[in-house]
């Protein structure tokens, strides 16, 4: 066999192809620094928190509209004098405690039932979420035994979504938003705005009636919290209209920053409630014996439908497989989040939970409150989809009334949103 001849049943190697170095830790360290503070993570997942809170809070306002002054007004079992001493010892807020008159209650009563209606649009959200949460605590720290586990979820809630950008779609808000940077776009100039600023005057006036009534209230860091919510706001209007650039960068990274923190409080809130309670029902002796839902279902409070309760407490097997795997998803969830499929199922049967826990319990403002805190942990991906539909729905409805809506069309405020972490 010469030299030139071919040489036959000879696989020819290739040089080995050199393995992708992995990313340096600094690398990767500042993508994800970078990430946090340009982008307000989780914009679908704050959008439904803010909906579904304020809904409830809504739903429950109007139902109780009746029985208001009951609940937490001059004809309420607790006093109006017996209030003032509580709050002075507590230092809790509400504004009910400024005056006793029944003009003011209803005064209160309605600013919570329209904060609650505005929030829920995404209408000035920044404003109206700090409106929403005076009237939450306002309400609720009048009269503190008439609440339970849902109120005191809302309460919570209610605090961080001042701290939150929760308007970033599905609101009004995001519309009016989109149509500016449409006009922008087209060249047109964007007209000023004249409400924002109204509506913040409005607000200060109504901080200052807080703090020369604070000696009554004692409400303290909240009152702090409210002048520095004001303030930054103040600062916001200036640097937007006198100082656009590098100011503004710097704002809206600290409003990111903010975000962020609270959507992570937001996290660990549900995981904690969720934990806590799971661990101490394991303490119970019911809960051990697999007997602790057959109780509910026999007291008449609990039993808005009692054949309903009836039917479910006489299967023996089937009680004792909700009550341990009410407890085995309770305890289990946290964990659950390293494992995005796990944690998608186990998200799903608390909600199934909740819902079964309003019709057979009769507790639907506690079962949609967890509900919406439940919502933090919803998939962008199936947020996304649920919106489409929603919005493909509002436009054949629009359609049929002859408005000219276009079937299928993507809302504005869909277009372009950023993406998230969460889900």
């Amino acid at each position: 066999m010469t030299g030139d001849q071919p040489v036959e049943n000879v696989r020819s190697v290739e040089p080995a192809q050199p393995a992708k170095p992995a990313q340096p830790l600094d690398r990767r360290l500042a993508r994800a620094v970078q990430r946090v503070t340009s982008t307000a993570l989780g914009p679908y997942q704050t959008a439904v928190v803010r909906i579904g809170f304020s809904l409830t809070w809504l739903l429950f306002l109007l139902r109780e509209l009746p029985h208001r002054h009951e609940l937490y007004g001059p004809d309420g079992p607790w006093a109006w004098d017996m209030g003032r001493r509580l709050i002075a010892d507590n230092g809790s807020f509400t504004a009910l405690m400024w005056s006793d008159s029944g003009l003011w209650f209803e005064i209160v009563y309605g600013l919570a039932v329209l904060s609650s209606a505005l929030l829920l649009l995404g209408w000035r959200t920044r404003a109206t979420s700090v409106v929403f949460m005076a009237g939450v605590l306002s309400l609720q720290n009048r009269s503190v035994f008439m609440g339970d586990g849902g109120d005191n979820v809302v309460h919570i809630m209610a605090i961080y979504l001042v701290l939150t950008r929760c308007s970033q779609v599905w609101s009004l808000d995001a519309r009016r938003a989109a149509r500016a940077e449409d006009a922008l776009r087209r060249g047109d100039l964007p007209r000023g705005d004249v409400v924002g600023p109204l509506l913040w005057t409005v607000l200060g006036g109504f901080l200052l009636a807080a703090t020369y009534y604070s000696g009554r209230t004692g409400e303290g860091w909240l009152l702090g919290l409210l002048w520095l919510l004001w303030s930054a706001q103040a600062l916001w209007w200036m640097v937007c209209r006198y100082g656009p650039g590098e100011p503004r960068t710097l704002l809206d990274v600290l409003a990111n920053l903010v975000h962020n923190a609270t959507l992570l409080v937001i996290m660990v809130e549900v995981c904690l409630i969720y934990a806590t309670a799971g661990w101490y029902k394991i303490q119970g002796s019911r809960w051990q014996d697999g007997t602790a839902l057959y109780y509910p279902l026999k007291l008449d409070y609990f039993t808005p439908w009692p054949a309903l309760s009836d039917l479910l407490a006489s299967g023996g097997v089937m009680v004792m497989l909700l009550t341990y795997g009410t407890v085995l998803v309770q305890v289990a969830f946290p964990f659950t989040l390293f494992n995005r499929k796990v944690k998608n199922v186990l998200l799903a049967a608390m909600m199934l939970e909740h819902a079964g826990i309003a019709v057979l319990l009769g507790l639907p403002f506690f079962s949609l409150a967890m509900i919406a805190a439940d919502a933090v942990f919803l998939p962008t991906v199936f947020l996304v989809w649920l919106g489409a539909r929603a919005a493909g729905g509002r436009d054949r409805a629009l359609a049929r009334l002859g408005r000219g809506a276009v079937p299928g069309q993507r809302p504005a405020e869909t277009e372009g949103a950023p993406r998230t972490l969460v889900g």
